[in-house]
């Protein structure tokens, strides 16, 4: 799936520490918890806690969080639409790694369970 380069680049240019406060709004909502939500960020982006407080202090972009990301191997096995696309058909790289981090976190909302958001068979 092909998006903007416009649509791309502002994906690029947000930050996290913008959108984490809002990952925590929706699960909290949903009756999940801060500490889930970072569990599932770290599998991702094995980005520990103090990591992630860092990254969210020095108000980096998204660009530069999975600049400096080691993205799980089982990434790839995330599937499912997010904002009305396919995340498997995504072809900027950059845009499916930060709608990858928009699935796990719908799926937590949603209250998959964590063996399942994790991908562990």
């Amino acid at each position: 799936m092909k998006n903007s380069d416009a649509q791309n680049q502002r994906i690029a240019k947000m930050t996290f520490a913008s959108v984490y406060p809002l990952y925590v709004e929706k699960v909290e909502k949903k009756g999940r918890t801060r500490e889930e939500l970072d569990q599932v960020i770290k599998w991702l982006t094995d980005f520990d806690q103090k990591k992630l407080q860092e990254l969210i202090k020095e108000d980096v972009t998204f660009e530069t969080f999975f600049q400096r990301a080691s993205l799980h191997p089982n990434a790839r096995l995330i599937s499912g639409v997010i904002c009305g696309v396919r995340v498997e058909e995504i072809e900027n790289p950059l845009t499916q790694q930060v709608r990858y981090l928009d699935k796990l976190v719908d799926e937590l909302a949603k209250g998959k369970k964590m063996e399942k958001i994790l991908r562990e068979s």
